[in-house]
């Protein structure tokens, strides 16, 4: 899980006691990393964790902000977001005028959406349940919300689409509504957990997984990893200003309060504007 860690011993002249980080840490009180500085901080290069990407084991300075809420809830999930319209761009959006986000409340979805007006210009629809298109359009962020069961209603012109439902019936209505007019298909997540993915035949463009860690990596050789991180968090920082208006942060403290949280997250009560922050202590 994403969140911030001190360190409480040291063995490495360069990583100090008292420092504070932020990266994936496992559901513990404690972790032991064998640490590597890199221009950020440092990357665990324990033996155990060395199959995953480096975005994953890097650890990064983390100066206490009045941002910290925030960044506990944004930071990871806005950093795919901020590579994938980085990538779309680098693309040209593969000859798009228009970025179709398929989950539009969730809030990576919300992040992306957020990057394309900043950074892209072009056109952003987001499609989501009913039940959350009054949220979805509240945010500001799209130029166009969508119920799901509007999805005929999608502007017919050259279309990215941002799968980050994992829907393959939603994907395919839309692949059915737009026909040629899909230029490429970007799957990211699975927020609908419990829908069928298989037994659905999708046509080409065939939807391609996006890995942010390929693009991290990439710009992060490209343009330097400190520059790439000032680009990332003053983008960020921009962002989170932005959410003011509809965040809601909510605490979950404790094994008892967790699993309540937990369990209302499954049943798809947790409200669309609600950020929550866990700790077991």
């Amino acid at each position: 899980m994403m969140g911030f860690g001190t360190v409480e011993a040291s063995a490495h002249p360069e990583v100090k006691v008292g420092g504070r980080y932020f990266g994936f840490f496992p559901l513990a009180d404690h972790h032991v990393v064998l640490a590597h500085p890199n221009a950020g901080g440092f990357r665990d290069d324990a033996s155990w964790r060395t199959k995953h990407a480096a975005a994953y084991r890097n650890f990064d300075v983390a100066p206490v902000t009045a941002q910290d809420d925030a960044l506990l809830l944004f930071r990871g999930l806005f950093i795919t977001s901020f590579l994938l319209e980085d990538f779309l761009r680098e693309q040209h959006h593969f000859g798009a005028t228009q970025v179709v986000v398929v989950s539009a409340s969730s809030k990576t979805a919300i992040a992306l959406a957020h990057c394309l007006g900043k950074f892209s210009g072009v056109d952003v629809v987001g499609l989501t349940a009913d039940r959350n298109r009054n949220f979805v359009r509240g945010t500001g962020e799209y130029h166009q919300v969508l119920s799901y069961d509007e999805i005929e209603s999608i502007p017919k012109k050259p279309t990215v689409i941002v799968d980050m439902a994992g829907n393959m019936q939603a994907l395919t209505k839309v692949y059915s509504v737009l026909e040629d007019h899909v230029k490429h298909c970007a799957s990211v997540g699975a927020t609908h957990w419990d829908a069928p993915r298989h037994g659905v035949t999708i046509p080409d463009p065939k939807p391609q997984f996006y890995f942010a860690p390929s693009q991290l990596s990439k710009r992060g050789n490209e343009w330097g990893r400190e520059v790439l991180n000032d680009r990332i968090a003053d983008a960020l920082s921009t962002f989170i200003d932005s959410t003011h208006p509809w965040l809601k942060i909510r605490r979950a403290v404790g094994s008892e309060s967790i699993g309540e949280l937990y369990s209302a997250l499954v049943r798809g009560d947790v409200p669309a504007q609600d950020g929550n922050i866990i700790s077991f202590e």
